[in-house]
């Protein structure tokens, strides 16, 4: 079983939905670098469920750090990261546990396990677990931070509506990160949250569009065939549950341009090279140009919804109606934002350790 990403810095994550606790390890990191469980709490308030528009299920994340800190700052070996969960409700899914939810990993969970997961709460497989993603990523977010390397995620577009297009970057990345519904227009998030709540009166879920931007990334970082930026970022981002796409920068509708179009002009400025359009999204040849790096994420809709579905008793091998039962997001898109960011910053903290070594990220 698989559950660690990166090679010089690396995390693991560990737990299930409804068992004690959730967390992870993160190894790798340099000695020396502030830890601020200010910082992380701020970054887990982020993920937290959010009004009618989120799963009822709300927890604190008391989290702990139990090994890996001293002072404040790290001491060089793996750093592990508690948290518990308290507000759990299983008796929910003793009904649903052998009637797979369409679309969810209740079938391939048994394939892979052969009937001996934890499917309390979607078990392993669960979003809770990424509120222990989040912690992680949250240390290294500082550190880049420290570095000048700025990360945000917008809501690009939710239940087909589409937030307004980015002014100023830096700007608007620091009014993101304070936000817990992060568009860039007020009143575009008014309207996403409507049509949520207009979903879930119906039993339903809806998907979107994340996109994010991460300004200071310096030229170089990145292999230009298997450890590509692109590859990378792409390992990482799919470990976010309900994650089906990853675009960089203008991405698909490049099929469209001609190569004209396409291109990035270069040219010199203040003894740098820069380029005067984007369309790249500050990778080339699978290594940073120095450009803001630029991507978007396709979110799905939730699968496990308050409506009667067709499905298979494992049991029986028959066929099935799931009425689901339990707390669950009719979207998570918003939710998801500061979980992206949070893998954005364990990708791109391996990468830089990869390229200029692990004590970099203290420089």
């Amino acid at each position: 079983m698989k559950n660690t990403f990166g090679n010089n810095v690396a995390v693991t994550l560990f737990g299930e939905s409804h068992g004690e606790c959730i967390g992870a390890v993160i190894d790798g990191l340099a000695p020396g670098m502030c830890v601020d469980n200010d910082y992380i709490r701020h970054m887990l308030s982020l993920r937290r469920p959010q009004g009618d528009f989120s799963t009822p299920r709300v927890e604190k994340d008391d989290f702990k750090i139990v090994s890996g800190i001293l002072n404040g700052k790290t001491t060089g070996t793996p750093l592990t990261i508690l948290i518990p969960n308290e507000n759990v409700q299983s008796a929910p899914y003793t009904d649903m546990a052998r009637a797979a939810r369409p679309s969810h990993a209740d079938y391939t969970a048994e394939m892979k396990y052969h009937g001996f997961q934890d499917a309390r709460g979607g078990g392993h497989f669960s979003g809770r677990l990424t509120a222990a993603v989040v912690a992680a990523g949250a240390i290294c977010k500082q550190a880049l931070e420290k570095k000048g390397i700025t990360i945000g995620t917008r809501i690009k577009r939710c239940a087909k509506i589409s937030d307004r297009e980015w002014g100023e970057l830096k700007a608007d990345l620091d009014t993101l990160n304070q936000k817990t519904f992060a568009t860039l227009d007020d009143a575009k998030a008014e309207e996403m949250k409507a049509a949520i709540l207009d979903a879930k009166s119906n039993g339903d879920s809806v998907g979107g569009i994340l996109e994010t931007v991460v300004l200071g990334m310096p030229a170089g970082i990145g292999e230009p065939y298997f450890d590509t930026m692109e590859s990378m970022l792409s390992h990482a981002l799919f470990s976010i549950p309900a994650l089906k796409g990853v675009e960089f920068g203008a991405g698909f509708s490049l099929c469209d341009m001609r190569g004209s179009e396409s291109n990035d002009p270069m040219q010199a400025e203040n003894g740098k090279v820069v380029t005067t359009t984007n369309h790249a999204g500050g990778i080339c040849g699978g290594i940073t140009n120095g450009m803001p790096l630029i991507f978007s994420t396709a979110i799905k809709p939730t699968p496990t919804i308050a409506r009667a579905q067709n499905t298979v008793d494992l049991d029986t091998l028959t066929d099935t109606v799931l009425e689901a039962r339990g707390r669950h997001d009719p979207a998570i898109v918003h939710r998801a934002r500061v979980v992206q960011d949070a893998v954005t910053a364990l990708g791109l903290c391996d990468m830089i350790a990869t390229h200029l070594g692990t004590d970099a990220l203290n420089a």
